[in-house]
C-alpha cells in the first residue's frame, strides 16, 4: 500500500475510534469556578440528597441496587423479603455527609426509597416520603444529630407515591403532589383523615406510554396558592379549597419539560417584600423534545432543548418568554445561590431520563443572571472531569459551595463495561465569587450567631466586617431555604431577598444592618434558613436562622 493510503486509512481508523466514544460536551474558555474533589467514593451513588440545619447532608438511592460499596455498621443487615435485588443486605444505600469535617457515616433505610420525595419540617427534621415496592407509602423522619438514623411509619401515607414532589405549607405541613398513577394530592402529617385530593391536571398531562409530568414542580405563590408546573404547562392551585385559580398558557413550542423529559425549574428571587404586588417569576430550563424517551429506547438520541422559559406568574395576563442557553442540556439541576443567581449543573447534552437513555454528558455549569437584560443572562463555566449524568444531585452549602455527586443510569451498580460508569464520588463546585481576590469585599456576619430564632414581620440587625471599600447600595441580606434535591428539581427551593433598610458604619471595618424579616408563611413558610448578606455580589459565608 502507497504511504498516502496507510495516512488515509490511520485517519479513518481514528474517526471509527473516536466515534464510538462518548461525547463528552467541555468548553475550555469557560469564564469562572473551581472544583474540588471531596470523596473518591462515598460507596453509594446519590440519586436523593438534603442539607440540614448541623451542615450534615443526607443522601441516599435505593435498595434494590443490590450491595452497596459501604457496609453497614456493627454487622449490622437489613432484612427484607420483598426486595427484588438483595433478601439480606448488610449494606448501606444511605449516608450522613458531615460538611465541615469532610466525613460521611452510614446510615440504614429499611424499605425502598427509589425515586421518592421529602422536604425539611420546621422543626428542622428531614420528612421523606414514599418509593418503590414496600417503600411506596412510608414516611421517614431523620432528625439532624450526630448518632441518629431513619425512623420509618408504615403505610404513612395514603397512596402509593412514586415519582411525586414535596413542598412545605404556612401551616408546618408537606403536601405531596402527584406520583406514578396518582392524579391527586395528600398531607404530611395526617392531621385529620388520611384523604387524598383529585388534580385532574395531573392526568391531563399524562402522556400515555411516556408520562411527562412526573416530579411536578412545585412551588409556593405569593398569595398562598401553589404553582404546579407538569409536561409544557401550568396551574395555580388553591389547594386548601381544591380548586384551580389559574390556568397558565403552554410553553412556546409545546415541548415537555417533566421526568423523563426531564428539564428543571426555580422559583427566581423573591424581592420587594414590603410591595402590595409581589412579583414571582418562575424559570424552566432544558428538557427533551417530544419523542426523546422512545427515540431513546430505539438507540436514537435526540438533542436536548437549549432554552428556558421564564413568566410572571401573578401578572394578569401572564406569558412566556423563551431565551437562547449556551448549551442544550437534559437531566440538569438547578441551584439558586446566595446572591440571587441560578447555577445550571449536571445532565446531558442529548437523550432522556431512564436507563442508559443519556448521552453526551454536559461538564460546564452555566450562571443564570436574572436581573440582566435578555441576552446577557447566561455565562459559561469551568468544567468538573467527571459525567453526571441520571440520578445525579446538587445543593448548596453554608459557605456557598455546591456539592455535587450521584449519576448511575443502570439498573444496579454498574461500574465497567458500560459508557458512564456508576459514580460514588463527591464533589463540591465553588461558584466565582469564591474567589480569594473578593476577600476584602467578603461581609463576614458577626451578630446575629446561629442559630437564632426571628420571627415575622420584624426589625433584624445584622452586623458584618468587610474590610474593603463598601458601597452600601450594592448590600443586601438574603434567605435561602435548604432543599430536597432528586432527579434535577430541588424541592422546596426559595429565596428571599430582605434587601437593606438601613447600613450604619460602627468603625474597625464593621457596620450595622437593618432588615425586614418576611411578613407571613406564605412568603417564606416555618423553618431554618440559611441567611447571607451579598455585597457587590459577593456572599458572606451564612448562618442558620430559624423563622417561627
Amino acid at each position: 500500500m502507497s504511504a498516502p493510503y496507510n495516512f488515509l486509512l490511520s485517519i479513518l481508523f481514528f474517526q471509527l475510534l473516536f466515534a464510538s466514544q462518548p461525547c463528552h460536551l467541555i468548553f475550555t474558555s469557560a469564564a469562572d469556578g473551581r472544583w474540588q474533589l471531596l470523596q473518591k467514593s462515598i460507596g453509594i451513588s446519590a440519586m436523593h440528597m438534603q442539607l440540614l440545619r448541623n451542615d450534615r447532608v443526607v443522601m441516599f438511592d435505593r435498595t434494590d441496587f443490590g450491595p452497596s460499596k459501604l457496609p453497614l455498621p456493627n454487622g449490622k443487615c437489613r432484612n427484607d423479603p420483598t426486595d427484588t435485588a438483595l433478601k439480606v443486605d448488610c449494606t448501606a444505600h444511605s449516608v450522613e455527609y458531615d460538611v465541615l469535617a469532610n466525613k460521611f457515616r452510614a446510615l440504614t433505610v429499611q424499605t425502598d426509597v427509589w425515586c421518592s420525595s421529602g422536604a425539611v419540617m420546621p422543626n428542622g427534621n428531614l420528612v421523606q416520603t414514599g418509593g418503590f415496592n414496600d417503600g411506596e407509602r412510608r414516611v421517614r423522619v431523620f432528625t439532624p444529630c450526630s448518632t441518629c438514623d431513619w425512623q420509618e411509619t408504615p403505610n404513612g401515607l395514603a397512596a402509593r407515591r412514586w415519582y411525586a414532589s414535596n413542598h412545605i405549607l404556612p401551616d408546618g405541613r408537606q403536601i405531596v403532589v402527584g406520583g406514578r398513577g396518582q392524579f391527586n394530592y395528600e398531607f404530611v402529617p395526617k392531621n385529620k383523615a388520611a384523604n387524598t385530593f383529585k388534580l385532574p391536571f395531573l392526568s391531563e398531562t399524562n402522556e400515555r406510554g411516556v408520562e411527562n409530568n412526573l416530579y411536578p414542580y412545585v412551588f409556593l405563590n405569593v398569595d398562598g396558592n401553589l404553582f404546579i408546573f407538569a409536561n409544557n404547562r401550568a396551574i395555580l392551585l388553591d389547594y386548601v379549597n381544591n380548586k384551580v385559580v389559574k390556568t397558565y398558557p403552554t410553553i412556546p413550542g409545546g415541548q415537555p419539560r417533566s421526568y423523563p423529559s426531564t428539564g428543571s425549574a426555580v422559583l427566581l428571587p423573591l424581592k420587594n417584600l414590603k410591595a402590595k404586588a409581589i412579583k414571582a417569576e418562575v424559570l424552566v430550563c432544558g428538557g427533551a423534545p417530544k419523542g426523546s424517551y422512545v427515540q431513546s429506547l430505539r438507540g436514537r438520541f435526540i438533542k436536548a432543548l437549549d432554552n428556558c422559559a421564564r413568566i410572571s406568574i401573578n401578572d394578569p395576563n401572564p406569558q412566556w418568554v423563551l431565551e437562547t442557553m449556551p448549551l442544550a442540556r437534559v437531566m440538569g439541576d438547578m441551584i439558586l445561590l446566595p446572591n440571587g443567581n441560578v447555577l445550571l449543573i449536571n445532565g446531558a447534552g442529548s437523550g432522556a431520563a431512564g436507563w442508559e437513555l443519556g448521552r453526551n454528558p454536559v461538564l460546564n455549569p452555566v450562571l443564570y443572571k436574572p436581573n440582566n437584560k435578555i441576552g446577557s443572562r447566561f455565562e459559561m463555566q469551568n468544567p468538573t472531569k467527571i459525567p453526571r449524568m441520571y440520578h445525579s444531585t446538587a445543593a448548596l452549602l453554608r459557605d456557598g459551595r455546591v456539592l455535587v455527586s450521584g449519576s448511575n443510569p443502570h439498573a444496579f451498580y454498574n461500574f465497567t463495561g458500560v459508557l458512564f460508569p456508576t459514580e460514588l464520588s463527591l464533589e463540591a463546585f465553588s461558584p466565582g465569587y469564591l474567589n480569594a481576590k473578593f476577600n476584602n469585599f467578603r461581609p463576614a456576619i458577626v451578630v446575629p450567631k446561629s442559630t437564632s430564632t426571628i420571627g415575622y414581620g420584624k426589625k433584624l440587625t445584622v452586623q458584618v466586617v468587610i474590610t474593603g471599600r463598601v458601597a452600601k447600595n450594592l448590600v443586601s441580606v438574603t434567605m435561602v431555604a435548604p432543599t430536597f434535591n432528586t432527579h434535577s428539581f430541588s424541592m422546596n427551593q426559595r429565596l428571599l431577598v430582605l434587601g437593606n433598610d438601613k447600613m450604619t458604619a460602627l468603625g474597625k471595618s464593621r457596620y450595622s444592618i437593618e432588615v425586614t424579616t418576611p411578613s407571613s408563611g406564605n412568603l417564606a413558610p416555618a423553618g431554618y434558613y440559611l441567611l447571607f448578606v451579598v455585597h457587590r455580589d459577593i456572599p458572606s459565608q451564612g448562618i442558620w436562622m430559624k423563622l417561627q
